[in-house]
């Protein structure tokens, strides 16, 4: 089905963002893909265990939700949750330590691949649509403190749509007057099912958003700008208004749902179509167009990202486990005389 994307217009918005803001998107999105593409190796050899959900395809979106709305908002997202976390400020240090099990990492060894944080990300969520209730509930906190431009962004995948507590939440957004942005990220599959197979609806945001009196919008998650130019006229009318709005980022994800999917529902020929369509040499190839990099540059800024996901690897593999005396730490104790 084509669908119609919101409009942008690639040749002002480059001007816009500038040489150095552009390069450093493309940066960002090189970091994820490395990132990715070496823990899912550690992964592979034993080094991770429990559950890994690559960002591989899907780069686009939230580097560029970050980049126009900056750090100083709530973020929360699903349990593909490394980009985001890296985009907000967790170290590839941290953040592989974490995936490794060792006490210096995101979360002290305790959460793994779904649950990292930073300062204004609320987590990753282990369950399927579990972070849309809390994002709405971080929107109730800005609008009750009255918080001017401030946002409240939660990104959820197509499957976690179906679930109860997604409608009930857009639901108290839009009758409380909540400035949220709720991102479904469609990669197309909700672990192997096709999206068609599993949602009642083709357009999910503008399908959805009316019934919860909301605006909607749809992008392509392929393309950065995009991506770019729908999320600065979302964040500004959200600002501006405190209502919520619903968007559908269509992208694909390179992987399977997780590691463990070898992703026999789809054809290599298939997969090889949606990677013609890669984030990451889309904006390449524009930068090279507008002579802001050439290939030897773009080479040069892969292997340096490359070798930070490398080193970041090699510190995880050398850090402490943590230790079993402080298993109880951080975990809630009822105080004396409380029921239960």
């Amino acid at each position: 089905m084509k669908r119609k994307f919101f409009p942008a217009d690639q040749k002002k918005l480059i001007k816009e963002i500038g040489k150095e803001g552009l390069l450093q998107a493309l940066k960002n999105m090189l970091l994820i893909r490395n990132f990715e593409t070496r823990a899912e190796s550690a992964y592979l050899h034993t080094k991770i265990g429990g559950f890994f959900h690559s960002y591989s395809g899907q780069e686009a979106i939230q580097t560029a939700a970050v980049q126009v709305m900056g750090l100083d908002q709530w973020w929360i997202t699903s349990y593909r949750c490394h980009a985001l976390a890296l985009l907000l400020g967790a170290t590839p240090n941290e953040v592989m330590a974490e995936l490794y099990g060792r006490a210096n990492g995101n979360a002290r060894g305790r959460g793994g691949s779904m649950h990292l944080y930073t300062e204004k990300m609320l987590g990753g969520f282990g369950i399927v649509s579990g972070q849309v209730p809390v994002a709405t509930g971080a929107g109730f906190s800005i609008k009750y403190r009255n918080e001017k431009g401030k946002v409240a962004v939660c990104f959820l995948g197509d499957g976690a749509m179906a679930q109860g507590a997604f409608h009930e939440a857009l639901n108290l957004a839009s009758l409380w007057d909540l400035p949220c942005i709720y991102v479904i990220e469609n990669n197309l599959w909700g672990m192997g099912t096709p999206v068609d197979r599993a949602i009642c609806i083709e357009k999910l945001a503008e399908q959805t958003a009316p019934a919860y009196n909301m605006k909607a919008y749809t992008f392509d998650g392929m393309d950065f700008f995009n991506c770019y130019a729908g999320f600065q006229h979302v964040f500004r009318e959200v600002v501006e208004t405190s209502r919520p709005v619903l968007i559908e980022a269509i992208a694909e994800r390179f992987k399977g749902h997780s590691i463990s999917d070898p992703g026999l529902y789809r054809t290599k020929k298939e997969l090889e179509e949606a990677k013609k369509r890669d984030p990451i040499i889309f904006l390449q190839d524009v930068l090279e167009k507008e002579k802001i990099l050439d290939e030897a540059a773009f080479k040069e800024m892969d292997q340096e990202q490359r070798e930070i996901a490398i080193e970041a690897m090699e510190y995880a593999d050398k850090s402490p486990w943590p230790d079993v005396n402080t298993l109880e730490e951080g975990v809630f104790v009822p105080w004396e005389g409380m029921d239960g």
